[in-house]
């Protein structure tokens, strides 16, 4: 794992850390209110803290965990695409995306994924290893600082929201995944004050993290990545449904609903002539039907090697009106990032001679 930072230390923490340091613990305040109050990342930045300390600090509790390897824009700006090499030499990407009304970051939790679904180019490339609270959180304070920046333009200088739908299954690394939603959301100079329901921490289908998820006292959205309302689809398309099966994951998000009273997101990859057909639409309708939940279409994006594509626009369209026949409140993802290899399914972290992380 990576050194010890800020980030992975909650308020008593960091004033233990500094005392350990041979500092005054309000210093720990003022360290805070840089890195999550004002979005700076770099120590020799803070001209308040006494330069004779500062190395120290930096070395300690503000050590660089994200060394940028590039950086791609597209959608005139709105949609921005980041490639972080850390300190083991994993790579890891997030996504920044600009909106009129908010700004969203799409971040890591691990780098690579072990859940391997088929159609998913993270999932293809496998799991390097879990990312801790700090290169999480890490991933956040930069985004939000190119927010504030104003280089997304047509947009708030504020980051607004969160989804946790980057690299990796969030839920398989979920001590550190929580702790980040802590940090996101704590006021400010504590955390960046975000609000919990601006935060999306989605799952293939964990089932024992969902259930424990609902204990967090959190009011999170959970999304849940379904892609097949029958088992026998979803066993090939999400490997994981071979230990829970459709009924015990859709049981565990109800539970999670009715604890929090938050609506859960299904995320369903429309995928032409696989999982696209009339009467999957019907059976996914009767077991949503009356439940706390969304469906969130998403158009398959292209990756390397697959022999899948998006579904025609005439097959959505009637995948929806049977959704919302059924009663169930349906949207399809607006799809942003393709040409940036930035859109849902496509991070896998390429470098620029295009070798993959491993």
């Amino acid at each position: 794992m990576p050194p010890r930072h800020l980030a992975d230390l909650d308020p008593e923490a960091r004033r233990a850390a500094v005392k350990e340091l041979g500092l005054p613990e309000f210093r720990a305040k003022q360290l805070s209110t840089h890195y999550f109050g004002r979005l700076v990342r770099d120590v020799a930045e803070m001209t308040d803290l006494p330069a004779a300390a500062r190395e120290k600090i930096g070395a300690e509790l503000l050590p660089h965990l994200l060394t940028p390897v590039r950086e791609l824009a597209c959608d005139d700006g709105a949609t921005r695409k980041a490639l972080w090499r850390l300190h083991d030499n994993a790579l890891v990407e997030s996504v920044l995306m600009g909106y009129p009304d908010r700004v969203t970051a799409c971040v890591s939790s691990q780098a690579g994924c072990g859940m391997a679904c088929p159609f998913c180019a993270t999932g293809q490339a496998g799991l390097t290893r879990n990312l801790s609270t700090a290169e999480i959180v890490d991933q956040v304070v930069y985004l939000a600082g190119v927010a504030a920046s104003g280089a997304v333009a047509g947009s708030p200088p504020r980051l607004s929201r969160v989804v946790f739908m980057g690299m990796g299954e969030p839920l398989a690394n979920y001590p550190r995944v929580i702790a980040a939603v802590r940090r996101l959301t704590s006021p400010a100079p504590d955390g960046l004050g975000l609000s919990q329901r601006h935060i999306t921490v989605s799952t293939v289908g964990l089932v024992p993290a969902m259930r424990k998820l609902a204990d967090e006292d959190l009011s999170v959205t959970l999304a849940l990545s379904l892609h097949a309302p029958d088992d026998d689809l979803r066993d090939e398309l999400v490997p994981v449904n071979q230990r829970w099966k459709v009924a015990e994951v859709l049981d565990a998000a109800w539970s999670y609903a009715a604890r929090t009273g938050r609506r859960v997101s299904i995320e369903y990859a429309m995928i032409r002539d696989v999982n696209d057909q009339p009467w999957r639409a019907d059976l996914l309708g009767r077991l949503l039907a009356g439940k706390l939940a969304h469906v969130n279409l998403i158009p398959l994006n292209p990756t390397p090697g697959s022999r899948w594509d998006a579904s025609p626009k005439p097959v959505e369209r009637e995948f929806v009106r049977r959704l919302r026949a059924a009663g169930i409140s349906t949207t399809v993802r607006d799809t942003r990032g393709q040409e940036i290899d930035g859109a849902c399914g496509q991070l896998a972290a390429s470098t620029v001679d295009g070798a993959e992380a491993r």
